[in-house]
Protein backbone atom coordinates (compact mmCIF):
# COMPACT_ATOMS: atom_id res chain seq x y z
CA UNK A 1 0.00 0.00 0.00
CA UNK A 2 1.18 3.71 -0.96
CA UNK A 3 1.51 6.36 1.82
CA UNK A 4 -0.50 9.41 0.45
CA UNK A 5 1.51 12.55 1.47
CA UNK A 6 -0.86 13.63 4.41
CA UNK A 7 0.08 10.23 6.17
CA UNK A 8 3.38 10.33 5.50
CA UNK A 9 4.22 14.51 7.27
CA UNK A 10 1.85 13.31 10.26
CA UNK A 11 4.51 10.63 10.68
CA UNK A 12 7.06 11.21 13.63
CA UNK A 13 10.82 12.57 12.34
CA UNK A 14 13.18 10.14 13.44
CA UNK A 15 16.46 10.32 15.13
CA UNK A 16 19.61 10.47 13.18
CA UNK A 17 21.35 7.33 12.68
CA UNK A 18 24.84 7.02 14.41
CA UNK A 19 27.29 4.21 13.83
CA UNK A 20 30.00 3.30 16.06
CA UNK A 21 32.51 0.80 14.91
CA UNK A 22 33.80 -2.02 17.99
CA UNK A 23 35.96 -3.91 19.20
CA UNK A 24 36.30 -7.73 18.82
CA UNK A 25 37.58 -9.18 22.10
CA UNK A 26 37.31 -12.87 24.49
CA UNK A 27 34.32 -12.30 26.27
CA UNK A 28 32.81 -14.55 29.02
CA UNK A 29 29.20 -14.41 30.05
CA UNK A 30 28.17 -17.68 31.84
CA UNK A 31 29.43 -20.77 30.75
CA UNK A 32 30.53 -19.24 27.09
CA UNK A 33 33.88 -17.79 26.80
CA UNK A 34 33.72 -16.61 23.16
CA UNK A 35 35.48 -13.61 20.85
CA UNK A 36 32.49 -10.86 20.59
CA UNK A 37 31.72 -7.69 19.44
CA UNK A 38 32.56 -5.24 22.34
CA UNK A 39 32.37 -1.41 23.17
CA UNK A 40 31.88 -0.02 26.46
CA UNK A 41 28.23 1.12 27.04
CA UNK A 42 29.11 4.72 28.21
CA UNK A 43 29.73 5.34 24.11
CA UNK A 44 26.30 4.18 22.83
CA UNK A 45 24.59 6.02 25.71
CA UNK A 46 26.16 9.28 24.97
CA UNK A 47 24.64 9.22 21.51
CA UNK A 48 21.37 8.09 22.58
CA UNK A 49 20.99 10.70 25.54
CA UNK A 50 22.23 13.60 22.16
CA UNK A 51 18.78 12.14 20.45
CA UNK A 52 20.61 9.81 18.38
CA UNK A 53 20.17 6.14 17.89
CA UNK A 54 23.00 4.01 18.03
CA UNK A 55 24.42 1.57 15.80
CA UNK A 56 26.80 -1.08 16.60
CA UNK A 57 29.16 -1.63 13.54
CA UNK A 58 31.33 -4.92 14.50
CA UNK A 59 34.94 -5.34 12.12
CA UNK A 60 34.28 -7.45 9.26
CA UNK A 61 35.35 -8.14 5.94
CA UNK A 62 35.01 -5.02 3.52
CA UNK A 63 34.84 -6.61 0.51
CA UNK A 64 33.45 -4.44 -2.29
CA UNK A 65 30.05 -2.36 -1.72
CA UNK A 66 29.96 -3.64 1.75
CA UNK A 67 31.36 -0.04 3.50
CA UNK A 68 28.63 1.57 1.01
CA UNK A 69 26.22 -0.68 2.12
CA UNK A 70 26.52 -0.05 6.22
CA UNK A 71 26.49 3.28 5.32
CA UNK A 72 23.57 3.86 3.19
CA UNK A 73 21.35 3.26 6.37
CA UNK A 74 23.67 5.98 8.90
CA UNK A 75 23.72 9.51 9.10
CA UNK A 76 27.05 9.77 11.36
CA UNK A 77 30.05 7.76 12.22
CA UNK A 78 32.43 7.48 15.05
CA UNK A 79 35.41 6.10 15.43
CA UNK A 80 35.38 4.81 18.94
CA UNK A 81 39.02 4.03 21.36
CA UNK A 82 40.81 0.71 21.65
CA UNK A 83 44.44 -0.49 20.57
CA UNK A 84 46.84 0.62 18.70
CA UNK A 85 46.95 1.44 15.35
CA UNK A 86 49.25 -1.13 13.41
CA UNK A 87 52.76 1.17 12.68
CA UNK A 88 52.81 -0.89 9.64
CA UNK A 89 50.30 1.63 7.54
CA UNK A 90 52.25 4.25 8.08
CA UNK A 91 55.38 2.89 7.33
CA UNK A 92 57.15 2.68 10.81
CA UNK A 93 59.26 -0.03 12.00
CA UNK A 94 57.20 -1.85 15.38
CA UNK A 95 57.76 -0.58 18.75
CA UNK A 96 57.99 -3.19 20.73
CA UNK A 97 55.58 -1.31 23.19
CA UNK A 98 52.89 -1.01 20.85
CA UNK A 99 50.10 -3.36 20.81
CA UNK A 100 49.57 -6.40 18.90
CA UNK A 101 47.99 -5.58 15.10
CA UNK A 102 44.49 -5.62 15.09
CA UNK A 103 44.15 -5.59 10.85
CA UNK A 104 40.39 -6.26 10.70
CA UNK A 105 39.81 -3.93 12.59
CA UNK A 106 42.08 -1.40 10.63
CA UNK A 107 41.07 -2.42 7.49
CA UNK A 108 37.00 -2.41 8.50
CA UNK A 109 37.52 1.35 9.91
CA UNK A 110 39.39 2.65 6.96
CA UNK A 111 36.82 1.33 4.32
CA UNK A 112 34.27 3.18 6.35
CA UNK A 113 36.07 6.32 7.12
CA UNK A 114 36.68 6.80 3.42
CA UNK A 115 33.07 6.10 2.27
CA UNK A 116 32.10 8.68 5.08
CA UNK A 117 34.60 11.23 3.83
CA UNK A 118 32.91 10.57 0.00
CA UNK A 119 29.61 11.03 1.41
CA UNK A 120 30.99 14.02 3.32
CA UNK A 121 29.11 12.32 6.41
CA UNK A 122 29.79 13.87 10.02
CA UNK A 123 32.46 11.64 11.84
CA UNK A 124 33.32 12.40 15.23
CA UNK A 125 37.05 10.17 15.65
CA UNK A 126 37.60 9.09 19.40
CA UNK A 127 41.31 8.60 20.64
CA UNK A 128 42.50 5.55 18.65
CA UNK A 129 39.99 6.98 15.91
CA UNK A 130 42.13 10.39 15.87
CA UNK A 131 45.14 8.39 15.24
CA UNK A 132 43.00 6.07 12.84
CA UNK A 133 42.19 9.09 10.96
CA UNK A 134 45.54 11.26 11.28
CA UNK A 135 47.26 8.23 9.44
CA UNK A 136 44.42 7.42 6.91
CA UNK A 137 45.19 11.46 5.56
CA UNK A 138 48.96 10.53 5.58
CA UNK A 139 50.40 11.25 8.71
CA UNK A 140 52.42 9.22 11.48
CA UNK A 141 51.87 8.37 14.84
CA UNK A 142 54.54 8.27 18.05
CA UNK A 143 54.32 5.12 19.10
CA UNK A 144 55.11 5.56 22.83
CA UNK A 145 54.92 8.67 24.27
CA UNK A 146 56.82 8.16 27.33
CA UNK A 147 59.57 8.24 25.29
CA UNK A 148 58.77 10.54 22.79
CA UNK A 149 58.19 13.47 25.47
CA UNK A 150 59.15 11.86 28.61
CA UNK A 151 56.01 11.35 30.37
CA UNK A 152 53.15 9.30 31.69
CA UNK A 153 50.92 12.07 32.03
CA UNK A 154 48.30 10.22 29.53
CA UNK A 155 48.22 6.90 30.55
CA UNK A 156 48.63 6.22 34.18
CA UNK A 157 47.38 2.74 33.92
CA UNK A 158 44.93 0.41 36.32
CA UNK A 159 41.94 1.17 33.72
CA UNK A 160 42.14 4.66 35.50
CA UNK A 161 41.76 7.89 33.51
CA UNK A 162 44.26 10.69 33.94
CA UNK A 163 43.09 13.80 33.60
CA UNK A 164 44.64 16.43 31.01
CA UNK A 165 44.11 20.13 30.28
CA UNK A 166 44.17 20.85 26.78
CA UNK A 167 43.95 24.17 25.27
CA UNK A 168 40.74 24.59 22.38
CA UNK A 169 41.54 26.66 19.71
CA UNK A 170 39.17 30.01 19.20
CA UNK A 171 37.31 29.96 15.73
CA UNK A 172 36.93 26.00 15.73
CA UNK A 173 34.05 23.85 15.18
CA UNK A 174 35.73 21.85 18.48
CA UNK A 175 35.28 25.66 20.37
CA UNK A 176 31.52 25.96 19.24
CA UNK A 177 30.89 23.16 21.92
CA UNK A 178 33.53 23.20 24.77
CA UNK A 179 34.57 26.73 24.59
CA UNK A 180 37.57 27.93 23.46
CA UNK A 181 40.22 28.15 25.52
CA UNK A 182 41.68 25.89 28.51
CA UNK A 183 39.66 22.40 29.07
CA UNK A 184 39.90 19.40 31.54
CA UNK A 185 40.02 15.84 29.20
CA UNK A 186 40.08 12.28 30.70
CA UNK A 187 43.19 10.56 28.74
CA UNK A 188 44.35 7.07 28.44
CA UNK A 189 46.33 6.66 25.65
CA UNK A 190 50.36 5.62 24.98
CA UNK A 191 50.21 7.06 21.67
CA UNK A 192 49.66 10.08 20.22
CA UNK A 193 50.15 12.38 16.49
CA UNK A 194 53.38 12.83 15.60
CA UNK A 195 53.49 14.38 11.31
CA UNK A 196 50.08 15.62 10.84
CA UNK A 197 47.90 14.45 8.11
CA UNK A 198 47.03 16.29 4.69
CA UNK A 199 43.35 18.18 5.11
CA UNK A 200 43.69 18.22 8.81
CA UNK A 201 44.15 21.36 11.54
CA UNK A 202 45.59 20.99 14.89
CA UNK A 203 42.27 22.42 16.85
CA UNK A 204 43.95 22.12 20.63
CA UNK A 205 47.03 20.67 22.75
CA UNK A 206 48.50 20.20 25.77
CA UNK A 207 51.18 22.44 26.64
CA UNK A 208 53.79 19.70 26.08
CA UNK A 209 52.67 20.83 22.20
CA UNK A 210 50.87 17.13 21.50
CA UNK A 211 47.88 17.34 19.38
CA UNK A 212 44.66 16.92 21.63
CA UNK A 213 42.18 17.72 18.65
CA UNK A 214 42.00 18.18 15.19
CA UNK A 215 39.52 18.76 12.64
CA UNK A 216 39.41 18.72 8.53
CA UNK A 217 39.75 21.88 6.25
CA UNK A 218 37.81 20.42 3.35
CA UNK A 219 34.23 19.67 3.14
CA UNK A 220 32.38 17.67 5.34
CA UNK A 221 32.13 17.41 9.56
CA UNK A 222 35.27 15.71 11.20
CA UNK A 223 36.27 16.38 14.52
CA UNK A 224 38.78 14.20 16.49
CA UNK A 225 39.95 14.37 19.96
CA UNK A 226 42.96 12.49 21.54
CA UNK A 227 40.54 12.17 24.90
CA UNK A 228 37.40 10.15 26.06
CA UNK A 229 34.19 12.37 25.85
CA UNK A 230 32.25 9.48 26.65
CA UNK A 231 33.65 9.43 29.81
CA UNK A 232 33.32 12.99 30.61
CA UNK A 233 29.23 14.66 31.26
CA UNK A 234 30.03 18.34 30.03
CA UNK A 235 32.72 16.37 27.61
CA UNK A 236 29.72 14.84 26.06
CA UNK A 237 28.71 17.82 24.16
CA UNK A 238 30.56 16.40 21.45
CA UNK A 239 28.53 13.48 20.83
CA UNK A 240 25.47 16.41 20.68
CA UNK A 241 27.87 17.99 18.27
CA UNK A 242 27.44 15.00 16.15
CA UNK A 243 24.07 14.12 16.35
CA UNK A 244 23.30 17.61 15.42
CA UNK A 245 25.66 17.60 12.46
CA UNK A 246 23.88 14.49 11.33
CA UNK A 247 20.31 15.43 11.22
CA UNK A 248 21.62 18.37 9.26
CA UNK A 249 23.49 15.60 7.18
CA UNK A 250 20.02 12.96 6.82
CA UNK A 251 17.80 16.49 6.21
CA UNK A 252 20.26 17.23 3.26
CA UNK A 253 20.21 14.18 1.57
CA UNK A 254 16.42 13.61 1.63
CA UNK A 255 16.40 11.69 5.25
CA UNK A 256 13.77 12.74 7.75
CA UNK A 257 15.20 14.73 10.37
CA UNK A 258 15.36 14.88 13.89
CA UNK A 259 12.56 16.35 15.62
CA UNK A 260 13.34 17.00 19.36
CA UNK A 261 9.64 17.79 20.49
CA UNK A 262 8.16 14.95 18.72
CA UNK A 263 10.37 12.58 20.59
CA UNK A 264 10.33 13.99 23.93
CA UNK A 265 6.15 13.91 23.73
CA UNK A 266 6.24 10.12 22.49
Amino acid sequence: MVSNDSEVSARPRRAPVIGLTTYLEQAKQGVWDVRAAFLPQQYFTSVTDAGGIAVLLPPQPAGAGVAEAILDGLDGLILTGGLDVQPELYGAPRDPRTDPARPDRDEWELALLRVAQERRMPVLAICRGLQLVNVARGGTLHQHLPEALGTERYRIGGGVFATNRVDVAEGSALAELVGAGAFDVHSYHHQGVDRLGAGLVVTAQTDDGLVQAVESTGDGYLVGVQWHPEENAEDRRLFAGLVAEASAYAAAIGRAPIDHTTEASA
